[in-house]
């Protein structure tokens, strides 16, 4: 294309030229595509907005209760992607790792009971003025712009199944990335094929690629196939500094920090400049907002000078050089699992599950990986809890979990393997992280694969739908035993429980309008329950974490969030606040979607607006919006339900404003499954479409196919996609 003209370029191009008469657009580079697996493992990272919420919320409330909503993980209940049979190895040392040997069981297990027990935490956090500096730094670091999403609902599904479990004889991979929702798709579904396969030209591979970035992500080759679901260890840590200027402490000296200045071109305004300082550990975070330096001051910190000022730093693993990139293609060429493995000890950022599957019969997993060792912030708790002294070495990262401690398996017993987002292993060693995905979705895999005799190709894709809620069952017991004799209009939407299988589908039935109510009433209760306590930037997403907090909270009556602070001078219970999400909910959905209950319709409340990132804001004139985006999509499913259209409840929370309460926020962003006895057997399907043009057929014409759970068929012989080939673009240098 011509860099000095729009017009031959996709259609947003000329759109943002308007606006910025000398807009150019620069050459795509090979550091465009490694800065792109960076913006991804940013995304994608674990425990930050956790470590920061526990560092605002100490002082606000006691220990006991931020235990509370950080619930230790539920292994006898949701089990972890290996057993006790597959991890530890049975010829591994049974001597304690390095990295593993300072995190107690008892601690890697349960964040909760780590949380009440570590009272000398308290004093690093509970200060006005530390919490001050640590909301300014997650307010501004707010604003940056997520490509892939995070939170609750940004998780994926992986699963493979051995062949002697399969109707094929051969194993079976599904995989479906969840990540936040939008037009185009993140997605490119590509073939890389050597018309002659040899050193010199190694690849025969297929799947989803990223634009702009050469290599295929996941998919298959002639061997072997690979599914992704983000393993999300702890790589980021927030530490306290000690400063004085451009100086830092450490170990008793004063240190320089490094300083350097950056330029940031605006588009339609003047160029800023803005100064990074960095320590030992990472950039200074909390220099981004001017007023914050100021925040830490007078902290008391353990171990530290209480008239001291603090500042605010980050330690992050996409921060330490890596060769991800170079795994990817190492994948792609992979021919047995012993490929596979030596290929994922490349794999640095942003640490993925993966699961294996070959055509000799095999099946695997691999946690691969940054993992840093370090100490616990303060005694009893797990590493990276809590925010550290930066003054002391001590608490400095030792380097990384090595790659031959890190869990893998080959052919398990049990003859399959699922990956989503739940606990690895339950050994502590190597400590990977306390913040898990709950195991809500991985178990309700497990428990579909389990019950099936010989999973077929079609059964796969079937999994991949599923919407029953696996969290509903708990909740609507405690609920039907609210007694509304009282009140026969909200009962009348109790009654919808009573029979209720639990699914979510979006159309009408039964099942949808239960569905509808239990969706509201869990957005209210998490309303009553806990907003009225957490900050704006906390308040409950209604995720997995929510959901096993409250499976607790049902059981402790006693528990200090049933009183809603809201109302002072009355204690409510776990009763009223039952009953009052149960009048909320009955009154909110008469308004939105009719008197009669058995008339609500959930997917009339659940909808997906698939949204251009550049030109899908208010702030676009209405054509544009309509030209790039696609709306109203009404979906099945919901947060931690396998069918995975997460939407997040703290969207609810405010009553005046509720525009946005229950609409997708992220979604599987493709789905595929490959057959291993017969690769061109194998199905895929995008979110959107392959094409970025939206005046191409292949724009969106895959959204009606991917929201109803249709696959299409996935050519990989040249005869095969040579028979499939409606069109052909042909190259020549």
């Amino acid at each position: 294309h011509s860099r000095s003209s729009t017009s031959a370029m996709a259609l947003e191009y000329p759109v943002l030229a308007q606006g910025n008469g000398d807009y150019t657009v620069e050459d795509w580079t090979t550091l465009d595509s490694l800065t792109w697996l960076k913006a991804m493992a940013w995304d994608l990272r674990s425990d930050y907005d956790d470590e920061v919420t526990r560092a605002q919320l100490a002082g606000r409330m006691t220990l006991k209760q931020i235990a509370e909503i950080y619930p230790a993980y539920p292994y006898s209940t949701h089990q972890p992607i290996l057993g006790a049979t597959d991890w530890p190895p049975a010829t591994a040392s049974s001597a304690p790792s390095a990295a593993g040997s300072a995190v107690p069981q008892s601690l890697a297990r349960s964040a909760s009971a780590s949380v009440a027990t570590s009272s000398s935490a308290v004093a690093s956090v509970t200060t006005p003025e530390t919490r001050a500096a640590y909301a300014a730094v997650q307010a501004a670091l707010a604003a940056v712009p997520q490509l892939v999403g995070r939170g609750d609902g940004i998780g994926s599904n992986s699963f493979v199944v051995a062949g002697d479990r399969t109707s094929t004889g051969k194993p079976l991979l599904a995989n479906d990335p969840h990540l936040a929702t939008g037009i185009p798709s993140i997605w490119s579904q590509v073939g890389l094929h050597c018309r002659v396969v040899s050193a010199a030209c190694p690849f025969d591979v297929t799947g989803f690629a990223f634009a702009g970035m050469p290599g295929v992500v996941i998919g298959h080759n002639q061997s072997i196939a690979w599914g992704l679901t983000n393993l999300a260890p702890d790589v980021s840590d927030f530490y306290l500094e000690r400063v004085q200027g451009d100086t830092t402490l450490r170990d008793g000296s004063w240190v320089p920090m490094q300083v350097r200045r950056e330029t940031i071109k605006v588009a339609g305004g003047a160029d800023q400049t803005v100064t990074v300082r960095s320590t030992a550990h990472g950039p200074v975070l909390s220099d981004v907002l001017t007023d914050v330096r100021s925040a830490g001051d007078s902290a008391p910190v353990t171990g530290g000078d209480p008239n001291a000022s603090y500042a605010v730093s980050l330690a992050w693993t996409g921060l330490t050089p890596g060769r991800t990139a170079d795994a990817l293609f190492e994948i792609d060429r992979a021919q047995n699992f012993a490929d596979f493995r030596a290929a994922a000890k490349d794999f640095a950022v942003p640490s993925q599950n993966l699961v294996y599957a070959d055509a000799a019969g095999h099946i695997g997993y691999q946690a691969p990986g940054l993992v840093p060792i370090r100490a616990p912030a303060f005694a009893g708790s797990p590493p990276g809890y809590w925010p550290a002294p930066g003054w002391s070495s001590s608490f400095d990262w030792k380097g990384f979990v090595p790659f031959a401690q890190l869990p893998w398996v080959e052919d398990p017993k049990a003859g399959f393997i699922v990956t989503a987002n739940q606990a690895v292993t339950a050994d502590p060693s190597p400590f990977l992280t306390s913040e898990w995905d709950y195991g809500f979705r991985s178990q309700r895999i497990r428990d579909l694969i389990a019950a099936k005799p010989k999973v077929t190709p079609a059964g796969m894709a079937a999994i991949q739908m599923d919407n029953r809620n696996p969290f509903a069952p708990t909740l609507v017991k405690a609920l039907l035993a609210v007694n509304l004799q009282d009140d026969p209009f909200t009962k009348e939407g109790q009654d919808l429980l009573r029979h209720w299988d639990y699914l979510t589908p979006a159309g009408s039935s039964t099942s949808g309008a239960a569905a509808a109510y239990f969706n509201s009433v869990w957005a209210n209760l998490l309303r009553l329950t806990f907003d009225d306590e957490l900050p704006p930037n906390a308040q409950a997403s209604g995720g997995s974490r929510w959901m096993q907090a409250m499976t607790v909270m049902l059981g402790n009556p006693r528990s200090a969030w049933w009183d809603n602070k809201s109302t002072p001078g009355v204690t409510e219970g776990k009763d009223e606040i039952l009953r009052q999400a149960l009048v909320a909910a009955r009154l909110e959905l008469t308004k939105k979607l009719g008197k009669d209950p058995r008339e609500w319709r959930w997917g009339k409340l659940h909808q997906l607006d698939l949204e251009h990132p550049v030109l899908g804001g208010d702030t676009v004139p209405a054509p544009v919006r309509w030209v790039f985006n696609h709306g109203g999509i009404e979906l099945p499913g919901g947060s931690s339900i396998v069918d995975a259209n997460g939407w997040d409840a703290a969207d609810c929370s405010d009553l005046s404003n509720t525009s946005t309460c229950y609409e997708v926020s992220s979604a599987p962003s493709m789905r595929m499954v490959v057959d291993l006895g017969r690769l061109d057997g194998s199905t895929w399907v995008n979110q959107t479409g392959q094409s970025g043009q939206p005046f191409s057929d292949h724009y969106d014409d895959q959204v009606a196919a991917w929201a109803t759970g249709e696959q299409f068929p996935w050519a990989f012989s040249q005869a095969a996609v040579a028979k499939a080939s409606n069109d052909t673009l042909r190259l020549t240098p």
